[in-house]
Protein backbone atom coordinates (compact mmCIF):
# COMPACT_ATOMS: atom_id res chain seq x y z
CA UNK A 1 0.00 0.00 0.00
CA UNK A 2 1.13 3.14 -0.25
CA UNK A 3 2.37 5.34 2.25
CA UNK A 4 0.18 7.61 3.67
CA UNK A 5 2.99 10.01 5.77
CA UNK A 6 2.78 13.66 3.21
CA UNK A 7 5.98 14.41 2.29
CA UNK A 8 6.52 18.47 2.18
CA UNK A 9 8.24 20.20 -0.59
CA UNK A 10 11.95 21.51 -0.29
CA UNK A 11 14.69 23.41 -2.22
CA UNK A 12 15.53 21.90 -5.83
CA UNK A 13 19.10 20.81 -5.64
CA UNK A 14 21.06 21.90 -8.25
CA UNK A 15 22.23 19.91 -10.77
CA UNK A 16 26.57 18.37 -10.18
CA UNK A 17 28.65 19.35 -12.89
CA UNK A 18 30.58 16.53 -11.50
CA UNK A 19 30.14 12.88 -10.80
CA UNK A 20 30.90 11.60 -6.66
CA UNK A 21 34.61 12.57 -5.56
CA UNK A 22 36.49 15.62 -7.34
CA UNK A 23 35.06 17.84 -4.33
CA UNK A 24 31.19 17.00 -4.90
CA UNK A 25 29.05 17.68 -2.46
CA UNK A 26 26.71 14.74 -1.61
CA UNK A 27 22.97 14.27 -0.32
CA UNK A 28 22.24 14.30 3.09
CA UNK A 29 20.50 11.10 4.65
CA UNK A 30 17.03 10.03 6.05
CA UNK A 31 17.15 13.03 8.19
CA UNK A 32 16.04 15.35 4.72
CA UNK A 33 13.31 13.10 3.80
CA UNK A 34 10.74 15.51 3.55
CA UNK A 35 13.03 17.63 1.30
CA UNK A 36 11.64 16.83 -1.48
CA UNK A 37 13.45 17.00 -4.60
CA UNK A 38 10.87 18.63 -7.34
CA UNK A 39 11.51 19.00 -10.32
CA UNK A 40 7.80 19.13 -12.38
CA UNK A 41 6.87 16.56 -15.12
CA UNK A 42 6.47 18.03 -18.49
CA UNK A 43 4.28 15.24 -20.61
CA UNK A 44 4.84 13.87 -23.75
CA UNK A 45 7.56 12.87 -26.40
CA UNK A 46 8.38 14.06 -29.30
CA UNK A 47 8.00 11.57 -32.50
CA UNK A 48 11.59 11.14 -34.31
CA UNK A 49 11.86 11.46 -37.75
CA UNK A 50 10.49 7.88 -39.49
CA UNK A 51 8.76 7.30 -36.80
CA UNK A 52 4.97 6.09 -36.62
CA UNK A 53 2.75 7.92 -34.37
CA UNK A 54 0.94 5.44 -31.90
CA UNK A 55 -0.79 5.22 -28.79
CA UNK A 56 2.17 4.29 -26.45
CA UNK A 57 4.64 6.91 -25.05
CA UNK A 58 7.16 8.56 -23.61
CA UNK A 59 6.65 11.43 -20.52
CA UNK A 60 9.46 13.36 -19.07
CA UNK A 61 9.21 13.62 -15.20
CA UNK A 62 10.97 14.72 -12.12
CA UNK A 63 14.64 14.53 -12.18
CA UNK A 64 17.17 13.28 -9.53
CA UNK A 65 19.30 15.66 -7.47
CA UNK A 66 22.17 13.85 -9.10
CA UNK A 67 23.37 12.95 -12.33
CA UNK A 68 23.86 8.71 -12.06
CA UNK A 69 25.47 5.69 -14.51
CA UNK A 70 26.10 2.07 -13.20
CA UNK A 71 23.32 2.29 -10.22
CA UNK A 72 20.48 0.22 -9.39
CA UNK A 73 17.09 0.94 -9.27
CA UNK A 74 14.65 -1.13 -7.25
CA UNK A 75 10.80 -1.30 -6.77
CA UNK A 76 9.78 -1.14 -2.58
CA UNK A 77 6.77 -3.24 -1.95
CA UNK A 78 5.55 -1.40 0.77
CA UNK A 79 5.38 2.53 -0.97
CA UNK A 80 5.70 1.72 -4.62
CA UNK A 81 8.53 3.60 -5.21
CA UNK A 82 11.74 3.09 -6.79
CA UNK A 83 14.99 3.41 -4.70
CA UNK A 84 17.78 4.39 -6.68
CA UNK A 85 21.29 3.53 -5.40
CA UNK A 86 25.14 4.48 -6.52
CA UNK A 87 26.56 5.12 -9.33
CA UNK A 88 29.57 7.31 -8.20
CA UNK A 89 28.52 8.69 -4.65
CA UNK A 90 26.97 6.98 -1.62
CA UNK A 91 23.62 8.96 -2.47
CA UNK A 92 20.40 7.23 -2.72
CA UNK A 93 17.37 8.71 -3.83
CA UNK A 94 13.35 7.42 -3.90
CA UNK A 95 10.92 8.10 -6.55
CA UNK A 96 7.68 8.61 -5.58
CA UNK A 97 5.25 7.25 -8.51
CA UNK A 98 1.97 9.66 -6.90
CA UNK A 99 3.44 12.78 -7.72
CA UNK A 100 7.14 12.05 -10.03
CA UNK A 101 9.23 13.60 -7.30
CA UNK A 102 12.15 12.39 -5.77
CA UNK A 103 13.51 12.44 -2.07
CA UNK A 104 16.51 11.85 -0.33
CA UNK A 105 17.09 8.85 1.26
CA UNK A 106 19.58 7.50 3.80
CA UNK A 107 23.47 7.60 2.31
CA UNK A 108 24.68 4.33 1.43
CA UNK A 109 27.71 3.55 4.36
CA UNK A 110 29.80 2.85 1.66
CA UNK A 111 30.03 3.87 -2.19
CA UNK A 112 28.58 0.96 -4.99
CA UNK A 113 28.83 1.04 -8.52
CA UNK A 114 29.13 -1.40 -11.04
CA UNK A 115 27.64 -3.51 -8.04
CA UNK A 116 23.68 -5.49 -7.43
CA UNK A 117 20.53 -4.62 -5.70
CA UNK A 118 18.39 -7.64 -5.02
CA UNK A 119 15.01 -7.58 -3.28
CA UNK A 120 14.44 -10.04 -0.58
CA UNK A 121 10.99 -11.74 0.36
CA UNK A 122 11.15 -9.60 3.50
CA UNK A 123 11.22 -6.48 1.46
CA UNK A 124 14.68 -5.26 2.99
CA UNK A 125 17.39 -4.58 -0.65
CA UNK A 126 20.50 -5.84 -0.36
CA UNK A 127 22.88 -4.03 -1.89
CA UNK A 128 26.19 -6.58 -2.62
CA UNK A 129 29.95 -5.18 -4.55
CA UNK A 130 30.95 -2.47 -6.50
CA UNK A 131 32.54 0.74 -5.26
CA UNK A 132 35.69 2.80 -5.98
CA UNK A 133 38.31 -0.07 -5.13
CA UNK A 134 38.86 -3.31 -4.58
CA UNK A 135 38.61 -3.57 -0.70
CA UNK A 136 35.07 -1.92 -1.14
CA UNK A 137 33.86 -4.89 -3.47
CA UNK A 138 33.54 -7.40 -0.43
CA UNK A 139 31.07 -4.69 0.91
CA UNK A 140 27.30 -5.89 1.35
CA UNK A 141 24.92 -3.72 2.77
CA UNK A 142 20.57 -3.64 3.93
CA UNK A 143 17.79 -1.15 3.43
CA UNK A 144 15.52 -1.30 4.99
CA UNK A 145 11.62 0.51 3.92
CA UNK A 146 10.35 1.02 7.46
CA UNK A 147 13.41 2.71 8.92
CA UNK A 148 14.71 4.28 6.00
CA UNK A 149 17.72 3.52 6.53
CA UNK A 150 20.91 0.58 5.73
CA UNK A 151 22.96 -1.34 8.20
CA UNK A 152 25.70 -3.22 7.49
CA UNK A 153 25.46 -6.98 5.65
CA UNK A 154 28.01 -9.84 6.35
CA UNK A 155 31.17 -9.34 3.76
CA UNK A 156 30.92 -11.79 0.48
CA UNK A 157 33.78 -14.43 0.06
CA UNK A 158 34.96 -12.77 -2.71
CA UNK A 159 35.86 -8.90 -3.94
CA UNK A 160 33.08 -8.34 -7.39
CA UNK A 161 32.17 -5.85 -9.65
CA UNK A 162 29.67 -6.50 -12.86
CA UNK A 163 28.78 -10.03 -10.78
CA UNK A 164 24.88 -10.85 -10.95
CA UNK A 165 22.87 -11.73 -7.94
CA UNK A 166 19.58 -13.47 -8.46
CA UNK A 167 16.84 -14.28 -5.72
CA UNK A 168 16.48 -17.76 -5.32
CA UNK A 169 12.57 -18.93 -4.22
CA UNK A 170 13.94 -20.38 -1.06
CA UNK A 171 14.90 -16.50 -0.41
CA UNK A 172 18.86 -16.73 -0.85
CA UNK A 173 20.78 -14.47 -2.88
CA UNK A 174 22.90 -16.28 -5.55
CA UNK A 175 26.15 -13.97 -7.04
CA UNK A 176 28.02 -14.74 -10.00
CA UNK A 177 31.19 -14.13 -11.34
CA UNK A 178 32.21 -10.77 -12.36
CA UNK A 179 35.65 -9.66 -11.74
CA UNK A 180 37.77 -8.52 -9.01
CA UNK A 181 38.74 -4.95 -10.16
CA UNK A 182 36.20 -2.71 -11.44
CA UNK A 183 37.56 -1.87 -14.97
CA UNK A 184 40.50 -4.64 -14.90
CA UNK A 185 41.46 -7.55 -13.04
CA UNK A 186 41.20 -11.58 -13.10
CA UNK A 187 37.39 -12.27 -14.43
CA UNK A 188 36.02 -14.65 -11.67
CA UNK A 189 34.51 -18.33 -12.32
CA UNK A 190 33.30 -18.73 -8.24
CA UNK A 191 29.53 -17.98 -7.02
CA UNK A 192 28.31 -17.62 -3.17
CA UNK A 193 25.05 -17.68 -1.63
CA UNK A 194 23.85 -15.45 0.83
CA UNK A 195 21.29 -16.41 3.19
CA UNK A 196 19.67 -13.21 5.02
CA UNK A 197 18.72 -15.43 7.87
CA UNK A 198 21.91 -16.29 8.91
CA UNK A 199 23.68 -13.09 7.28
CA UNK A 200 26.20 -15.15 5.86
CA UNK A 201 27.89 -16.15 2.47
CA UNK A 202 28.60 -19.62 1.50
CA UNK A 203 30.57 -20.65 -1.94
CA UNK A 204 28.51 -22.49 -4.11
CA UNK A 205 30.88 -24.57 -7.06
CA UNK A 206 32.36 -22.63 -9.79
CA UNK A 207 31.45 -22.19 -13.48
CA UNK A 208 33.10 -23.32 -16.13
CA UNK A 209 33.75 -20.35 -17.62
CA UNK A 210 34.71 -17.70 -15.64
CA UNK A 211 32.34 -14.65 -17.08
CA UNK A 212 31.30 -10.63 -16.01
CA UNK A 213 28.94 -8.74 -18.03
CA UNK A 214 26.62 -11.99 -18.66
CA UNK A 215 23.22 -12.44 -17.81
CA UNK A 216 21.51 -14.60 -14.86
CA UNK A 217 17.86 -15.80 -15.12
CA UNK A 218 15.78 -17.41 -12.77
CA UNK A 219 13.62 -20.17 -14.30
CA UNK A 220 10.34 -21.32 -13.88
CA UNK A 221 11.74 -24.85 -12.20
CA UNK A 222 14.33 -22.50 -10.01
CA UNK A 223 17.27 -23.08 -11.53
CA UNK A 224 19.30 -20.54 -12.60
CA UNK A 225 20.12 -19.56 -16.24
CA UNK A 226 23.43 -18.28 -16.66
CA UNK A 227 24.49 -16.96 -20.21
CA UNK A 228 27.43 -15.38 -22.26
CA UNK A 229 29.67 -12.60 -21.21
CA UNK A 230 33.40 -12.35 -22.01
CA UNK A 231 36.50 -12.57 -19.52
CA UNK A 232 38.23 -9.23 -21.02
CA UNK A 233 39.54 -11.04 -23.74
CA UNK A 234 37.29 -13.94 -25.11
CA UNK A 235 33.37 -13.41 -25.91
CA UNK A 236 31.12 -15.92 -24.93
CA UNK A 237 28.41 -17.92 -26.44
CA UNK A 238 28.24 -20.32 -23.12
CA UNK A 239 25.42 -21.11 -20.91
CA UNK A 240 25.19 -23.63 -17.77
CA UNK A 241 22.57 -24.20 -15.12
CA UNK A 242 22.82 -23.66 -11.71
CA UNK A 243 20.58 -25.84 -9.78
CA UNK A 244 19.91 -24.67 -5.99
CA UNK A 245 18.81 -28.41 -4.46
CA UNK A 246 21.82 -29.58 -5.30
CA UNK A 247 24.37 -26.29 -5.47
CA UNK A 248 26.02 -27.29 -8.17
CA UNK A 249 26.89 -26.40 -11.88
CA UNK A 250 26.22 -27.78 -15.50
CA UNK A 251 26.48 -26.80 -19.02
CA UNK A 252 23.51 -26.76 -21.64
CA UNK A 253 24.03 -25.89 -24.99
CA UNK A 254 25.59 -23.14 -26.40
CA UNK A 255 24.11 -19.74 -28.08
CA UNK A 256 24.13 -19.29 -31.48
CA UNK A 257 25.95 -15.81 -31.21
CA UNK A 258 28.56 -15.04 -28.66
CA UNK A 259 27.56 -11.75 -26.66
CA UNK A 260 28.27 -9.58 -23.50
CA UNK A 261 26.23 -6.54 -22.51
CA UNK A 262 23.37 -8.43 -23.52
CA UNK A 263 19.89 -8.90 -22.05
CA UNK A 264 18.01 -11.90 -20.94
CA UNK A 265 14.38 -11.92 -19.92
CA UNK A 266 12.09 -14.61 -19.17
CA UNK A 267 8.92 -14.56 -20.96
CA UNK A 268 5.20 -15.82 -19.76
CA UNK A 269 6.17 -19.30 -22.19
CA UNK A 270 8.95 -19.94 -19.89
CA UNK A 271 11.33 -19.27 -22.69
CA UNK A 272 14.05 -17.10 -22.02
CA UNK A 273 14.87 -14.30 -24.98
CA UNK A 274 18.64 -12.98 -24.95
CA UNK A 275 18.66 -9.76 -26.73
CA UNK A 276 22.01 -7.90 -28.51
CA UNK A 277 25.39 -6.95 -26.57
CA UNK A 278 28.77 -7.37 -28.24
CA UNK A 279 32.43 -5.06 -27.53
CA UNK A 280 31.64 -3.86 -31.10
CA UNK A 281 27.51 -3.38 -30.78
CA UNK A 282 27.22 -5.04 -33.96
CA UNK A 283 24.91 -7.70 -33.05
CA UNK A 284 20.76 -7.11 -33.41
CA UNK A 285 20.39 -10.61 -33.53
CA UNK A 286 18.09 -12.66 -30.49
CA UNK A 287 17.56 -16.11 -29.45
CA UNK A 288 15.01 -17.84 -27.67
CA UNK A 289 16.41 -20.55 -24.33
CA UNK A 290 13.73 -23.44 -24.07
CA UNK A 291 14.23 -24.72 -20.83
CA UNK A 292 12.32 -27.84 -21.40
CA UNK A 293 14.12 -28.89 -24.10
CA UNK A 294 17.83 -27.19 -23.16
CA UNK A 295 17.60 -25.75 -27.02
CA UNK A 296 18.55 -22.78 -28.33
CA UNK A 297 16.04 -21.10 -31.63
CA UNK A 298 16.55 -18.38 -33.32
CA UNK A 299 13.98 -15.08 -33.11
CA UNK A 300 13.83 -12.25 -35.49
CA UNK A 301 16.30 -9.51 -35.40
CA UNK A 302 15.87 -6.28 -33.17
CA UNK A 303 15.64 -3.18 -35.97
CA UNK A 304 18.32 -1.54 -33.72
CA UNK A 305 22.02 -3.59 -32.69
CA UNK A 306 22.45 -2.17 -28.95
CA UNK A 307 24.60 -3.15 -26.29
CA UNK A 308 24.14 -1.67 -22.43
CA UNK A 309 20.52 -1.39 -22.83
CA UNK A 310 17.49 -2.32 -20.57
CA UNK A 311 14.80 -5.21 -21.69
CA UNK A 312 11.61 -5.21 -19.35
CA UNK A 313 9.02 -7.55 -19.54
CA UNK A 314 5.23 -6.11 -19.57
CA UNK A 315 2.02 -6.72 -18.36
CA UNK A 316 0.84 -7.82 -21.48
CA UNK A 317 3.89 -10.27 -22.08
CA UNK A 318 5.83 -8.19 -24.96
CA UNK A 319 9.35 -7.02 -23.64
CA UNK A 320 10.55 -3.32 -24.20
CA UNK A 321 13.80 -3.04 -24.69
CA UNK A 322 15.70 0.58 -24.84
CA UNK A 323 18.25 3.09 -25.27
CA UNK A 324 21.64 1.26 -25.25
CA UNK A 325 25.17 1.51 -27.51
CA UNK A 326 26.17 0.90 -30.73
CA UNK A 327 29.65 2.38 -31.94
CA UNK A 328 28.13 3.32 -35.24
CA UNK A 329 24.97 4.72 -34.30
CA UNK A 330 25.85 6.34 -31.08
CA UNK A 331 24.08 6.36 -28.34
CA UNK A 332 19.89 5.37 -28.64
CA UNK A 333 17.09 7.22 -28.31
CA UNK A 334 15.07 4.20 -30.01
CA UNK A 335 12.84 1.34 -28.49
CA UNK A 336 11.74 -1.44 -29.67
CA UNK A 337 8.88 -4.22 -28.82
CA UNK A 338 9.05 -8.33 -29.24
CA UNK A 339 6.08 -10.02 -29.19
CA UNK A 340 6.67 -13.58 -28.57
CA UNK A 341 3.20 -14.50 -30.08
CA UNK A 342 4.52 -13.22 -33.47
CA UNK A 343 8.04 -13.31 -32.85
CA UNK A 344 9.13 -9.97 -34.79
CA UNK A 345 10.28 -6.77 -33.54
CA UNK A 346 7.72 -3.62 -33.93
CA UNK A 347 9.27 0.18 -33.14
CA UNK A 348 7.20 1.81 -30.27
CA UNK A 349 7.77 6.12 -29.31
CA UNK A 350 11.58 7.34 -28.97
CA UNK A 351 13.06 8.25 -25.75
CA UNK A 352 13.42 11.75 -24.73
CA UNK A 353 17.10 11.28 -23.82
CA UNK A 354 19.66 8.89 -25.52
CA UNK A 355 20.63 6.58 -22.74
CA UNK A 356 22.46 3.69 -22.33
CA UNK A 357 23.81 2.20 -18.66
CA UNK A 358 20.51 3.65 -17.48
CA UNK A 359 17.82 1.69 -15.22
CA UNK A 360 13.98 0.33 -16.18
CA UNK A 361 11.99 -0.25 -13.62
CA UNK A 362 7.92 -1.36 -14.31
CA UNK A 363 5.65 0.32 -11.76
CA UNK A 364 2.64 -1.29 -10.18
CA UNK A 365 0.22 0.57 -12.39
CA UNK A 366 2.04 -0.98 -15.38
CA UNK A 367 4.23 2.20 -17.00
CA UNK A 368 7.82 1.71 -17.25
CA UNK A 369 10.43 4.48 -15.22
CA UNK A 370 13.66 4.97 -16.74
CA UNK A 371 16.93 6.51 -14.83
CA UNK A 372 19.92 8.09 -15.85
CA UNK A 373 22.46 6.64 -17.87
CA UNK A 374 25.23 7.76 -19.73
CA UNK A 375 24.14 10.00 -22.71
CA UNK A 376 23.77 13.66 -24.55
CA UNK A 377 21.46 15.03 -22.19
CA UNK A 378 21.11 15.67 -18.16
CA UNK A 379 22.40 12.14 -16.84
CA UNK A 380 20.21 12.92 -13.87
CA UNK A 381 16.95 12.97 -16.02
CA UNK A 382 13.91 10.21 -15.84
CA UNK A 383 10.82 9.87 -17.58
CA UNK A 384 8.15 7.19 -18.28
CA UNK A 385 6.83 4.88 -20.59
CA UNK A 386 3.35 4.64 -20.87
CA UNK A 387 1.93 1.33 -23.32
CA UNK A 388 -1.07 1.63 -25.43
CA UNK A 389 -3.19 -0.08 -22.87
CA UNK A 390 -2.61 3.18 -19.82
CA UNK A 391 -2.99 5.50 -22.91
CA UNK A 392 -6.58 4.31 -23.54
CA UNK A 393 -7.24 4.49 -19.82
CA UNK A 394 -5.84 7.46 -19.50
Amino acid sequence: MLMKKTMRRGAVLALLAALGGCGAPELDGAEDRQDMIQRPAASGSALRDGEVPGASSWAVTGSMGLPRMYHTATLLPMTGQVLVAGGFNTTTEAYEPRNGEWWRAANTLTTHRSHTATLLLDGRVLLAGGGQHPRTGVNAEMYDEITVSWSAAGRMITTRFGHTATLLPDGRVLVVGGTDKEFSGRTLSSAELYDPGTDTWTATGSLAAARTHHTATLLPDGRVLVVGGDDKKLRRNTAELYDPSTGTWSSTTSMWASRTYHSATLLSTGQVLVAGGDPEGRNASAELYDPGTRTWSSTADMNDARRYHTATLLPDGRVLVAGGYHDNGGIHFSAELYDPATGTWSSTASMNADRFQHSATLLPEGSLLVVGGVGNHDQSSAELYVPEALAVLE
